[in-house]
């Protein structure tokens, strides 16, 4: 799209300006010498949202000019959000922080439902039931910052909960006598060592956040035995 509109020859006074959050101002080089600048809301829109979306949000500019970047600047403020200087070198990071915080959210909100599901519970039932937790979750974030507001089993140190879950999700294969590979999502696998990975960086939060080293050391162990082998051991 640059190099079509560099072959328009648009006048020098025209800014050109991208609003992708990854990508840096030399996808636009084809424009130079034209002003090039890039304005990327830090928000989601999966569907046409109304002007209130931008209130309150980041807004990632940058700009090959001081001039062009003080009227994205302004063009900010004026729907309601903050701008924030964000560099070519700076954008792969920043822009893998917004997928960490809206898409990968989605993601695990989506594997919590399909376990619900599993139970027999519809998804409308099951994401009406989780989406109070989500919401207090991110309430919780807002006022106490990510460490203070981390809560449940892990962050007590319940070892014993955390090993219970690992032992409901481990895939348990075809020749199971339990039966409870019927009760996981078609992705049982990853989903169990999703929760164990995305508990090890829990507990390193609730470490943090000033967790027991004892508790903490049996929580670590819980999420880091071979779970598979422990059931086939026990009998399932």
């Amino acid at each position: 799209m640059a190099a079509r509109i560099a072959a328009m020859h648009p006048p020098r006074r025209l800014a050109i300006v991208h609003l992708s959050g990854a990508r840096g101002l030399d996808e636009v080089a084809a424009v130079a010498p034209n002003p090039r600048g890039s304005f990327h809301p830090l928000q989601s829109f999966p569907m046409p949202r109304p002007p209130s979306a931008f209130r309150g949000i980041t807004i990632a500019v940058d700009a090959t000019s001081s001039a062009l970047e003080r009227r994205l600047r302004a063009l900010a403020r004026g729907l309601g959000a903050t701008p924030k200087h964000v560099g070519d070198g700076e954008r792969v990071l920043y822009h893998a922080a917004a997928v960490f915080a809206s898409n990968f959210l989605d993601v695990v909100v989506g594997e919590g439902v399909q376990l619900l599901r599993r139970l027999g519970w519809s998804e409308e039932e099951a994401t009406r039931a989780l989406l109070p937790l989500v919401d207090g979750a991110v309430d919780n974030i807002r006022s106490r910052g990510v460490v203070g507001a981390l809560t449940g089993p892990i962050r007590r140190g319940d070892a014993e909960t955390v090993a219970r879950h690992l032992a409901a999700l481990v895939p348990s294969g075809p020749s199971d006598p339990s039966g409870a590979a019927r009760h996981l999502p078609m992705n049982g696998e990853e989903i169990f060592k999703l929760y164990r990975m995305l508990g090890l960086v829990a507990l390193r939060i609730a470490r943090e956040a000033g967790l027991d080293p004892a508790a903490a050391e049996r929580t670590r162990r819980a999420l880091t035995r071979n779970v598979a082998a422990t059931r086939r051991r026990s009998g399932g």
